[in-house]
Order: C-alpha cells, then sequence, then structure tokens
C-alpha cells in the first residue's frame, strides 16, 4: 500500500514515530510524508523550521514548497507536489489540516486531474460545533464530499462532522502515539533528591501550559481544601499564571510544597512523570477563544494522559472534551471546575495505595494495547484496508 500524509505536524521528527511504525507494519507499504519547506510555529519556537529531506526504506518524509508558513488552513503546496503525485502515485491521500484546509482542497483536485484514484482522507482535532459563512463553508462542504474516509482525535469532533452531514466512514484516533520506549516505569532518585522529593511524599503532578482554560486554579484550590493531608505539587511547564499559582501558594501557606519545573526537554519529560504519584488533567472548556471559523476550546484528547498512563502512573481528569474516553476505567474523573471534587479523587489516592496501584496496572495495559505509536499505527492501516476495500 502507498500511503501519502501531508501535514505541518511532521516537521518535528519525534512527531514521526507512528508514521515510521506504520511503514514497518507489513511488506509492501510505503509511506511518504509531505510536509511544508518552511514553517514558522510561533509561540516557544517562535523561528522558522526549514525541513530535510530523508528516505529510511518505505519511510520518506519530503518537503514541498509552500504558501502561508504559519497558518494551518491556508497552508498549500508549490507546483513540485504535483512530480512526486505522479511519480509516488498513493493509494491514500491523508491531509492532518482539517475539513476546512486549503491544502486538502488542492490534495483532492490534484487527485482528479491526475487521475490517482486514490482515497482522500483528513485528519481533524475540532470538537467544538461552529457555524461557517461563505466562501468558507463551500470549501468544507467541497472537501466533505470528496472525503472517503476521515479521522477525528475525538468522539466529539465525529459526531459533529456527522451533524454537518457526513455520511463516510470516521476513525475516532489520536494523532500520535506514545513512545513506549521513553515513557515507561522508571524510578528517578537523583532526580527527586534534587527537587527535595522523599519517598513518603506523594506527589501531584501537572504537566502542560499555565493558562486558565487548563484549570490549575482549580487544582490549587483543590489542594488547599486537604492541607491536612500529606502531597506536594509538581508543575512541569510555563505561562502566564506563573507568578498568580506562586501567589495563591504563598497566601495559603503551601509555597513550599509547590515544585515549578520550567523549560523541561519533552525528553526529559518522562522522568519528570514518574516521580508522580498521580497525574491531574484538570482542562475547561472555555468560550473565550475565537479564530475566523469557530469560538471557543475544550480539550481535544489529553495526549499527556497515555505518557502518563504508559508510566504506570495514575491519572486523574475533568471531564472537559475528550478527557473521560482517554482515560475510561483507567482513572478517576471530576465535573470540570468543580475543585471540592477533585479533592475528594486527589484523596482517594492519598489514603489508599491499592486504588493507586491499581489503577496504575489499568492504565499502563490501556496504554500499551490502544496508544503506543505501533498501536496507533495498526488501527490506521486497518482503517486505510478498510477504505481501499470498499469500492
Amino acid at each position: 500500500m502507498r500511503i501519502l500524509v501531508a501535514g505541518h505536524t511532521y516537521i518535528v521528527d519525534l512527531n514521526c514515530e507512528k508514521l515510521r511504525a506504520l511503514a514497518k507494519l507489513e511488506p509492501g507499504i510505503e509511506v511518504t510524508v509531505v510536509v511544508p519547506k518552511k514553517w514558522k510555529p510561533g509561540g516557544v519556537q517562535n523561528r522558522i523550521i526549514e525541513t530535510e529531506y530523508r528516505d529510511e526504506d518505505g519511510f520518506k518524509i519530503v518537503p514541498i514548497s509552500n504558501f502561508s508558513q504559519n497558518h494551518q488552513g491556508l497552508l498549500t503546496f508549490g507546483a513540485d507536489l504535483i512530480g512526486l503525485l505522479q511519480k509516488f502515485r498513493p493509494q491514500i491521500i491523508h491531509v492532518e489540516q482539517g475539513s476546512r484546509g486549503l491544502a486538502y482542497t488542492q490534495m483532492i483536485i490534484l487527485n482528479q486531474l491526475l487521475g490517482l484514484k486514490a482515497k482522500n482522507v483528513f485528519f481533524t482535532w475540532w470538537n467544538l460545533p461552529y457555524e461557517l459563512k461563505l466562501p468558507i463553508a463551500l470549501l468544507e462542504k467541497f472537501n466533505l464530499n470528496h472525503s472517503h474516509g476521515i479521522i477525528s482525535g475525538n468522539q466529539d469532533g465525529a459526531e459533529i462532522l456527522r451533524q454537518r452531514g457526513y455520511k463516510g466512514a470516521i476513525k475516532v484516533l489520536p494523532q500520535l502515539g506514545v513512545d513506549e520506549t521513553l515513557f515507561t516505569p522508571n524510578p528517578q532518585p537523583e532526580l527527586a533528591t534534587t527537587l527535595g522529593i522523599f519517598q513518603d511524599d506523594f506527589i501531584v503532578g501537572f504537566v502542560g501550559r499555565f493558562v486558565l482554560e487548563k484549570g490549575l486554579l482549580t487544582l490549587l484550590q483543590a489542594l488547599i481544601n486537604i492541607q491536612d493531608k500529606s502531597w506536594k505539587l509538581l508543575l512541569l511547564g510555563r505561562g502566564d499564571l506563573h507568578d498568580e499559582l506562586l501567589k495563591i501558594a504563598t497566601e495559603n501557606g503551601i509555597k513550599d510544597r509547590l515544585t515549578i519545573a520550567e523549560s523541561v526537554p519533552h525528553h526529559e519529560v518522562a522522568n519528570y512523570i514518574n516521580l508522580m504519584n498521580t497525574l491531574v488533567l484538570t482542562s475547561e472548556t472555555t468560550y473565550k477563544f475565537k479564530t475566523l471559523t469557530a469560538i471557543g476550546w475544550k480539550e481535544q484528547f489529553g495526549h499527556v494522559l497515555i505518557e502518563a498512563m504508559a508510566c504506570k502512573v495514575p491519572v486523574i481528569g475533568s471531564n472537559s472534551g475528550e478527557i473521560p474516553h482517554v482515560i475510561g476505567d483507567a482513572g478517576l474523573i471530576f465535573p470540570e471546575g468543580d475543585d471540592q471534587a477533585l479533592s475528594n479523587c486527589l484523596s482517594q489516592l492519598i489514603e489508599n495505595p491499592d486504588l493507586v496501584h491499581d489503577l496504575g496496572q489499568r492504565g499502563y495495559r490501556k496504554a500499551m494495547a490502544n496508544y503506543t505509536n505501533k498501536a496507533v499505527a495498526k488501527q490506521q492501516l486497518e482503517f486505510y484496508e478498510q477504505l481501499i476495500n470498499n469500492n
């Protein structure tokens, strides 16, 4: 099977592991990944990334000239894409720029003009209802009408596409898997000593952006509610709430229980997760964000959950977006924004080591069965085979 995947996500080599695994699943699978030649992610990576060609025997990364260097929806590719499509002649064209992506429209049209007869697939994370105006509404309608299959990163996204009239095949699957060789149970006594963490400490952990929608103020209040219990809070990340978190912790006499680790490279995140007795994802739905086509945000997946599960660290999550589906019965779930309910979840784990162990084991089994790069790749291949066989 010849599979062409296009998307700016894969300018980061670490993000390509699922596709590398896909290329190795069976003999005869060829995966070519089209990425923009130049991309400016913004945020902490506020620089232009120039991508490089790679050829790894069945797996290729091919930089293609591009228009728009920092807008997902407006990304399109140059004329060198035509030569690649003519030479490779993919059976699957999979574009990861959402239902309204111009790059997907471009691929659909080239698929028709070049007579490739490939199956058109796109990936989307979007999980809130939206209304579109012309001409964007026509663009999405064209893309949906010419899609043979869709992969949605979450259940809500799949339901929204159904509501918008799509009747074809949909698979719910995360965009990226977890690297189980990196995220694996691994005690970190030296790091613990460096951070002032002792063997009897119960470490409540968070990994992510310090912003309101990630629910950190709810997490802090939940811990303030149970000051009588033995816990420490380890926050991994950075963001606008940094100073406010310190201020609240100081005012409530818990600053000495708070450790903040900023700018930790991704390959070291697993070491910090392995210090935790539980990882908490407290995301909260908000309607303050606005884009050209939609309003709002709720948790689209929560990748850090599966990273913790792979380390046998039990997880607690709010009921925002996809979090309850990711956790299932492998952790504890509380209503978003409810600090008292979160306090109760934390107390259960602090007081019950057997529950900590049980949830850690359940999460590990679920991560290994469903969320490793190889596991995600297998599910993706099965979906492609379904599309090809349903002529």
